[in-house]
């Protein structure tokens, strides 16, 4: 068994993403699925229930008649939103719990992954015109192994957040105190709650700097969404600078008119999102 595999086996003993998270995951891929198995599944989160009804009844979707049905407000707002909507909902809970700690913060990170995920979903649509319900989900996971570090090897989780300077390699230091890093404990829970392929291998590489990173793949697009996030202080370390591929930087430079049009707007969907989630 790996080093990644015995803390995650230490986690799951204490928690883990709710059972409600898993199955709509495994649901999703199942081609024999009905709305009413989504349905069934939903029932089991009361949260999930409201914020969902919350949200289609928002003036984001300006429908003129309420919608009270569960169903409904599944069809209207799409089985992947609804698991994004899920699993933000489960990991917003699970970083409650504030750390002592002075050097790593479950707020700063939540900040973080939320941040990341909207401008990763932002990056999709707008910059490469693809569906961003991925691109979101891989933001709002792919940090989900510090978490798991945090609560099982705490000591030697900070050792590493103390030792990695402002422009270096967090997973580095990972290694180096804990035997694997957060990249690889993010894949092997990917895996074991069945998400897509390109999701699982964009949080495994999402700190890779390699030279031929395509810039609209799930790695390359979380990749710039944590550059840009950074520059808005939603770092998940106080002072970090994430580092970009070679190939990301060029493709920004060449495309800096697009970009700064999407930093302008920014801000604007942050709020939006804290106005759901808050």
């Amino acid at each position: 068994m790996s080093s990644a595999q015995k803390l995650i086996k230490k986690y799951t003993a204490i928690k883990t993403l709710p059972h409600v998270v898993t199955r709509l995951s495994r649901l999703l891929h199942n081609d024999k699925a009905t709305m009413k198995d989504f349905e069934d599944v939903i029932k089991m989160d009361p949260t999930l229930v409201v914020r969902l009804l919350r949200l289609v009844n928002s003036p984001f979707y300006g429908l003129r008649q309420h919608v009270d049905s569960i169903s409904r407000a599944v069809a209207y707002i799409g089985m992947k939103n609804l698991q994004n909507m899920a699993v933000t909902d489960a990991l917003k809970n699970l970083f409650k719990r504030e750390s002592s700690s002075t050097i790593f913060s479950r707020k700063k990170l939540w900040l973080h992954c939320a941040a990341v995920s909207i401008c990763s979903k932002m990056l999709a649509e707008r910059i490469f015109a693809i569906n961003g319900d991925n691109a979101y989900l891989c933001g709002i996971l792919h940090d989900f192994g510090l978490i798991v570090e945090e609560q099982v090897a705490e000591s030697a989780f900070l050792q590493a957040c103390a030792a990695c300077g402002p422009a270096e390699s967090l997973p580095e230091y990972e290694r180096q105190f804990l035997d694997t890093d957060h990249c690889e404990i993010g894949h092997l829970l990917t895996l074991d709650w069945e998400m897509p392929v390109t999701i699982q291998e964009a949080i495994r590489d999402h700190h890779t700097l390699s030279d031929d990173r395509d810039p609209a793949s799930l790695a390359g697009i979380l990749q710039i969404a944590e550059y840009i996030t950074g520059q808005f202080d939603y770092a998940a370390l106080p002072g970090s600078r994430p580092q970009l591929a070679p190939a990301l930087i060029s493709h920004l430079q060449e495309n800096a008119d697009e970009y700064k049009v999407l930093i302008d707007d920014f801000p604007e969907e942050i709020n939006k999102a804290m106005e759901i989630y808050a």
